[in-house]
């Protein structure tokens, strides 16, 4: 059965605009002056450009709304607050400062996290009872950010804003226009949303956000072998088949992980695991 198009369902979106986390996403005139000032920053701007950033956040907001459709946003502000801080620490050190990260956490025990193009992040909270320390954390969401920063869906379902482009004129999109357009809008989330749950990113591309994800851990001051302990303990407590169908198998990550570690001398490097502070902020519930 063809997916209904999820922004034309009121309650769905009432669900996405829990205050508490995501404001509604509108290039009002002070966002559209810091938006422009921050792709100015980009080393390969104007190849990417200001129309098709924006439909990438747009395409993100829209997909974020059909992952919410799935499993509910758990309502924890100071939870919450505190997955922010941790997440837009390691996106300062991204690839990426014309996009606004924000994250979320799913009310569900199933045992993942997700990312939208535009800088949508969610953690479920079956993940969350698995980690251990920050480090752990900030390492899952890097390897989310990773995602994003690479635009790995963005570039595999070639989702573009040129006039070339068979999506062009989001604006009209956001307007409410009906047509091909729209149809075309709504194939492209529909293929989005296959990656997320059901064939999952290309091997290549998760492999490469497992070692993006290590070095952002470095680079921001955290225990670099924060992802590759939490992946070790999903193997060892048999979590395998819990990411099956959507991510390569744990034994080539955690290979692939080790091997970068050794070759980027990461190895055995001291960064901060805030162990503590992370059982205070979210153990302790």
């Amino acid at each position: 059965m063809k997916r209904k198009a999820i922004f034309y369902t009121p309650i769905l979106w009432l669900i996405f605009n829990l205050a508490f986390l995501f404001a509604t996403f509108t290039f009002t005139s002070s966002y559209a002056s810091d938006f422009r000032k921050r792709i100015s920053q980009l080393d390969d701007y104007p190849y990417r450009t200001e129309d098709d950033i924006k439909a990438e956040i747009i395409f993100g907001r829209e997909l974020s709304a059909r992952i919410l459709g799935r499993y509910p946003l758990l309502k924890d502000k100071t939870l919450t607050e505190y997955i922010n801080l941790v997440g837009k620490a390691m996106s300062q050190h991204a690839a990426r400062p014309e996009i606004e990260f924000r994250f979320g956490i799913l009310d569900t025990d199933t045992i993942n996290a997700f990312s939208a193009p535009g800088g949508y992040i969610f953690i479920t909270k079956g993940c969350l009872k698995l980690i251990e320390d920050e480090a752990e954390l900030a390492g899952i969401l890097g390897h989310e950010i990773a995602h994003i920063t690479e635009r790995h869906i963005v570039k595999e379902i070639n989702l573009k804003a040129t006039d070339e482009s068979p999506i062009s004129g989001f604006a009209s999109l956001i307007a409410g226009a009906t047509g091909s357009a729209e149809v075309v809008f709504t194939t492209f989330i529909d293929k989005a949303y296959e990656i997320l749950f059901e064939r999952g990113y290309k091997k290549e591309d998760e492999l490469s956000s497992d070692t993006i994800a290590t070095t952002l851990l470095a680079t921001t001051g955290y225990d670099s072998s924060g992802l590759l302990r939490f992946l070790k303990r999903l193997s060892e407590k048999g979590h395998e088949k819990d990411m099956e169908g959507t991510h390569p198998g744990l034994e080539n990550r955690i290979r692939a992980i080790e091997e970068y570690m050794e070759k980027n001398q990461l190895t055995g490097k001291e960064g901060a695991l805030l162990k503590e502070r992370f059982y205070e902020k979210a153990k302790a519930k």
